[in-house]
């Protein structure tokens, strides 16, 4: 059945809204894609849905023509083609990966865009709330446990000297829990650079573990980055 033009353009409406308040959302935060981005996936969704189920209607068909059309076709190739725009938003620095989130986000807009499309406004907006949800408040639940105790911390050192097993072992001694570990072998310099990503107890134990590295033999110096 052909769908009223007014129709169309309220479930576009719909996925413009949406994907605008979960593009906010992450342009508050400081990610590349913002509010114009998931505004854009959004109406692309819906107007892909729109036109998989309603192209065959603007069609000049005879009477006596066989047609038969596969709907979920257009629908999905945009869940397929989503991932390449969100792997855009995935960035590697060092041993840190970041806009998973973005991309997870882009992905679930994506989604809502073809829900409004479909005329299924209650799918959509239940997902947009729950969206908002998890990237707003959850975020701070999450930081609550690792934002403070979450710190990447890089030691340049001269060989033979810097030993990586003695520092390694002085780090789980202390109770530190080495979540990565990333080695650059300067060969022309004869210097060693070890990156870890670590975690503590509590903030006051980053002190103690900074004067027991610079008591290590070998160690240059010592850069601290707060993470998470």
């Amino acid at each position: 059945m052909v769908i009223p033009a007014i129709a169309m353009l309220l479930r576009m409406g719909t996925s413009t809204i949406l994907g605008a308040a979960i593009g906010y959302e992450r342009e508050r935060s400081g990610h590349p894609a913002g509010l114009r981005t998931h505004l854009l996936v959004a109406l692309a969704s819906t107007t892909f849905m729109l036109v998989s189920t309603q192209f065959v209607y603007f069609q000049t068909y005879r009477k006596e023509d066989l047609i038969a059309v596969d709907t979920s076709r257009i629908a999905a190739s945009v869940v397929t083609g989503i991932g390449f725009l969100g792997a855009g938003a995935i960035i590697r620095n060092g041993i840190n990966v970041q806009g998973l989130t973005t991309a997870a986000s882009l992905w679930l807009v994506a989604a809502i865009g073809l829900a409004a499309g479909a005329g299924m406004y209650t799918v959509a907006i239940v997902a947009t709330l729950t969206a908002l949800f998890c990237l707003t408040i959850l975020r701070q639940i999450e930081g609550l446990r690792w934002h403070v105790c979450q710190r990447q911390i890089e030691i340049v050192g001269k060989k033979p000297l810097l030993n990586r097993h003695l520092i390694q072992n002085e780090l789980k001694t202390l109770g530190h829990v080495v979540k990565d570990l990333e080695c650059d072998d300067n060969l022309a310099q004869n210097e060693l650079r070890l990156t870890f990503e670590l975690r503590f107890s509590t903030e006051h134990a980053v002190e103690p573990l900074l004067t027991k590295l610079e008591s290590l033999p070998g160690i240059m110096s010592i850069k601290l980055i707060r993470t998470g």
